[in-house]
């Protein structure tokens, strides 16, 4: 028994030794592969006497698996200790504050858009809606613009197939709603236009809300007063300084550019009229009978001077470090 007892503390030793899942494969190798020394033992009965075998055999079988069982132990053991290390390398500290979660918020465009319907709605005016790819007529023929008018140019307008253009203003909604209803009409159209333009003042995709009342007796002073009441709600200033000057517009007759101050310089930001009187026939409303105003803005430059950005391109980039100041 001498030498079995030596095997197996050889054994235990060489097990206990080995520091990798790996090493311990190679030592299993060495003691019960087909080379190993338990191996070789039994192959070695063969040339001893019946009886001696029997004795031989069962003294040798204990010792195989008292090495089978040191072999199971230390890879047990092996396997516990690279579980812990990964538990401590995977280790949460619990008495760390946890991460928030991000809270998002409507897009400084968006928040100014409802802002303006809200205003808007509460002088009794209904938000209206039409599709972003126009006829010609709608956008352009309708709203009294001569054929050779620069609008229509390709420098200025997004043309598509089947003589389509991306709208260019929002002015195309009143025609249409002009069109299936009879005055008295008091409607805002907000939503996307197209013009070929971009800087940091200007983008190919812009946000524009247009205005329209018609009825019988609206007149100049009703813009005038409409329009300074928005603007200074919008703006929460009551001392905001509002003036218009003469312009030009096809479709409306008298026109007007409409600036407003905060105390310092003026600053464009509307145009606006009465509703020219061929606009009107073309769409089987009686000018005779009845007029009104529109107007035109934009609710990015809206925005813009609400919020204080100074480059339109920035709330279509969709950088979350802009994004966040408004959430």
């Amino acid at each position: 028994m001498n030498d079995l007892d030596s095997l197996l503390q050889s054994a235990e030793t060489e097990f206990s030794a080995a520091a990798t899942p790996a090493d311990l494969e190679n030592a299993k190798a060495r003691f019960l592969g087909k080379t190993g020394r338990v191996t070789e033992l039994l192959k070695g009965m063969a040339a001893l006497p019946v009886e001696e075998k029997k004795t031989r055999g069962a003294e040798i079988n204990v010792v195989k698996q008292r090495i089978e069982a040191a072999l199971t132990a230390r890879r047990q053991a092996l396997a516990d200790a690279e579980l812990q290390a990964q538990l401590k390398a995977e280790a949460l500290d619990v008495t760390l504050p946890g991460r928030a979660r991000g809270q998002g918020g409507l897009h400084p465009v968006s928040r100014s858009l409802e802002r303006i319907e809200q205003i808007f709605g509460s002088m009794g005016f209904d938000v209206a809606d039409g599709p972003e790819i126009e006829e010609d007529w709608y956008n352009f023929t309708a709203l009294n613009t001569p054929e050779d008018h620069p609008a229509r140019s390709m420098h200025d307008t997004f043309y598509v197939e089947g003589g389509m253009v991306l709208r260019t203003h929002t002015s195309p909604i009143q025609v249409r709603y002009m069109e299936a209803h009879q005055p008295p009409i008091k409607i805002i159209a907000p939503g996307r236009v197209y013009r070929v333009d971009s800087d940091a003042t200007h983008s190919p995709m812009f946000h524009q809300v247009e205005g329209l009342w018609i009825d019988e007796n609206v007149t100049f002073a009703d813009l005038k007063g409409v329009f300074t009441d928005f603007l200074r709600r919008f703006f929460e200033r009551d001392d905001l300084k509002v003036r218009f000057r003469p312009s030009f517009f096809p479709f409306t007759e008298p026109s007007a550019e409409i600036d407003m101050s905060f105390g310092e310089g003026w600053l464009e930001i509307s145009g606006a009229g009465q509703v020219h009187p061929n606009v009107l026939r073309a769409v089987n409303i009686d000018p005779e009978r009845y007029q009104g105003f529109a107007f035109g803005m934009g609710i990015d430059r809206l925005a813009m001077l609400r919020y204080g950005v100074d480059d339109l391109r920035l709330f279509f980039e969709n950088d979350l470090r802009f994004l966040r100041q408004f959430a």
